[in-house]
């Protein structure tokens, strides 16, 4: 174990600004991006930190230079231990001394780690907040000369948050015993509530708050009506995505692994993950997720908070999640190289009828409950918008997009609204009266003058609505009480036989004093994916996107797979084997050697030998030195 700390990363040439030669020998960058240079400046002058920067805007950066241009050991609390595991490998292969503390260590290891600690024969050690807290591990930090804490992932610390744990609710106590030690807490996502509740609970009252733009440009954000949600699914993947690694979220355990053997059963290779299955499943499933190629993982939201694969393509929900923070949260799962990325959701009906059963059969107090009734309220929101999502998504974090951002499905395929003031009163008037006790089906078939046996044993063919509403079809009635639903004004009866009931926010709609937009379901059109966007950014020889932390701007999007020339798209190919052997050898994930990224910059500008290889991003001294020649060589005979 002594042998993982006899390398150093430290910078050859302490220049007047040390972090920035840090950023260049050690990560193969030439500079820093948005705040990234404020935010190390500060914490290397001593000061507190809270970060909010979106999921690949380089928030690991900020507190990885300045643990190697500040003397001492730079703590990082983390909250899972593949996280811990990834980015300790990611540091090594890098030349930093780094490290981890958790449950997969033996005791001789993590003795060995310890003492790496106390010696200072270690920059940065990561650590559980269960772990920190515990008196064993305080003591070793008593004894520790320290540079830093790191508190990752500081959203845990909310109570009305997606990730709630309940250990970094202690965490204020590193500030208490170490009071001259700086601390940065860094999240990707916190609305307004989680900020203030982020800066109480870990006392960081007087740090001074860095809030980066939460835009992803790179993503594209579609919502679907749902159909047939696996079908419209698998072919969204054919089409967009044939190659590429992705997470496929689902509300259930059970339609996790049904969707992951159907998706099998289509030659598409996908893995199931939830809490259900056995540990040891799990984290294989996630290895195998993290170290292959073109994988997709099924999962519940138990799968995903700190992965750091890179070149995750593809995000989709066959259900939606509970709140915007949780749909931010993992959609932001995808692109974080830069590159562009999908975030594909379908909705329907039954998704809103069962958020709104969760939320109001939920055991949680009243204040409680408001705020998740809110959170609810936003994400329906999102989903039924007719204008851009991006502004939607970004105003509920508190961000003014001034014009709409073109990279949506609202954007690229505008919507129609329409004046639903007559059909919302139908709907509405049939719900009253069939006695507020059906659903969906059977209000529409009413609506539709269908003489179904339900209806004649129920007399509602004899009712005033029944066949009043021939003007729509049976998808778009489906829509209209969606989009009812969504608004607010039916409910479910969760007491009785679980149909709509009208809302008091209904009354005046049906009354007439009370107008009502509603939108059309799209019919999605064929669009360009992302494969083109590497076919133009190889064909106009530009800078690449920066990889990883440093993933950057400009990317183009558009079309499909096979409009890369074949010459490049061979050289394409040859990389990623040539990656892939080399993280198979080292039994690290490919993404640890070079990212896509960096794969891509190789294509376009062909460096012929190391000086021209060391200006690719993402190539720093340790990186040149391993990884050159054999890059180099497929480059050569492929050029």
């Amino acid at each position: 174990m002594d042998s993982l700390f006899n390398f150093t990363a430290r910078p050859a040439d302490p220049s007047s600004d040390p972090a920035l030669e840090v950023l260049r020998s050690v990560f193969g960058y030439s500079a820093f991006r948005g705040q990234q240079a404020d935010i190390i400046a500060h914490v290397i002058r001593g000061g507190d930190a809270l970060v909010l920067m979106p999921t690949g805007g380089g928030k690991s950066l900020c507190y990885q230079v300045p643990a190697l241009v500040r003397d001492g050991v730079t703590v990082v609390v983390s909250p899972l231990i593949a996280l811990m595991r990834d980015q300790v490998t990611a540091l090594r292969e890098l030349g930093v001394r780094a490290a981890f503390l958790n449950s997969s260590l033996d005791a001789a290891e993590a003795r060995d780690v310890e003492r790496a600690m106390v010696r200072g024969e270690i920059d940065l050690v990561y650590v559980a907040p269960e772990r920190l807290v515990t008196p064993r591990f305080l003591d070793l930090l008593d004894r520790t000369t320290l540079a830093l804490f790191a508190l990752d992932e500081a959203h845990c610390v909310s109570q009305w948050g997606h990730d709630f744990r309940p250990e970094y609710l202690q965490l204020s106590i590193l500030h208490e015993r170490h009071p001259t030690v700086p601390r940065i807490a860094l999240t990707a996502t916190a609305d307004a509530q989680t900020r203030a509740e982020i800066k109480d609970k870990l006392g960081l009252t007087e740090a001074r708050v860095f809030l980066s733009s939460f835009d992803r440009p790179n993503i594209t954000y579609r919502v679907v009506p749902k159909k047939s949600e696996r079908q419209q699914m698998l072919a969204f993947l054919r089409e967009h995505h044939p190659e590429d690694a992705g997470i496929i979220y689902c509300m259930s355990r059970a339609k996790v692994e049904d969707t992951a053997a159907w998706l099998n059963q289509q030659g598409r290779e996908a893995l199931p993950y939830h809490a259900g299955l056995p540990p040891e499943v799990r984290e294989a499933n996630q290895d195998l997720f993290i170290k292959g190629e073109g994988i997709v993982m099924v999962a519940t939201v138990a799968f995903g908070m700190g992965i750091d694969k890179p070149n995750v393509r593809f995000v989709c929900h066959l259900d939606p999640p509970k709140s915007l923070e949780a749909y931010y949260q993992e959609t932001g799962r995808a692109g974080r190289d830069g590159l562009p990325a999908d975030a594909w959701m379908s909705y329907g009906m039954a998704d809103v009828v069962s958020l709104r059963q969760m939320l109001e059969q939920s055991e949680a107090g009243d204040s409680h409950r408001r705020v998740e009734r809110s959170k609810l309220e936003a994400l329906l929101g999102f989903c039924e918008t007719s204008a851009c999502r991006r502004k939607v998504l970004l105003n509920y974090f508190g961000e003014t997009l001034e014009a709409p951002c073109g990279n949506c499905d609202t954007c690229l395929e505008p919507v129609e609204t329409w004046d639903g003031t007559i059909a919302a009163q139908k709907a509405l008037s049939a719900v009253y009266r069939t006695g507020q006790r059906y659903g969906a089906g059977h209000l529409i078939d009413v609506l539709l003058g269908n003489a179904t046996e339900k209806v004649a044993q129920q007399a509602h063919d004899a009712l005033k609505t029944f066949g009043c509403g021939k003007e729509l079809s049976k998808a778009e009635w489906q829509s209209v009480y969606r989009q009812l639903v969504a608004a607010g004004y039916l409910t479910v009866d969760l007491e009785g036989y679980g149909g709509f009931r009208l809302t008091d926010a209904g009354i005046p709609v049906i009354k007439g004093q009370q107008p009502v937009k509603l939108r059309k379901d799209p019919v999605v059109e064929k669009r360009r994916g992302v494969h083109d966007a590497l076919r133009r950014h190889v064909s106009r020889g530009g800078s690449s996107p920066s990889s990883g932390s440093l993933s950057g701007e400009g990317v183009s999007r558009a079309g499909a797979r096979g409009t890369l020339s074949p010459a490049d798209d061979a050289l394409w190919h040859a990389l990623k084997d040539c990656r892939t052997e080399l993280a198979r050898a080292q039994g690290v994930p490919p993404y640890v050697i070079f990212h896509d990224s960096t794969l891509l910059e190789m294509v376009a500008t062909r460096p012929m030998d190391r000086a021209a290889f060391a200006r690719l991003p993402g190539v720093g001294a340790r990186k040149l030195e391993r990884y050159a020649d054999p890059f180099l060589d497929v480059i050569r005979q492929k050029g």
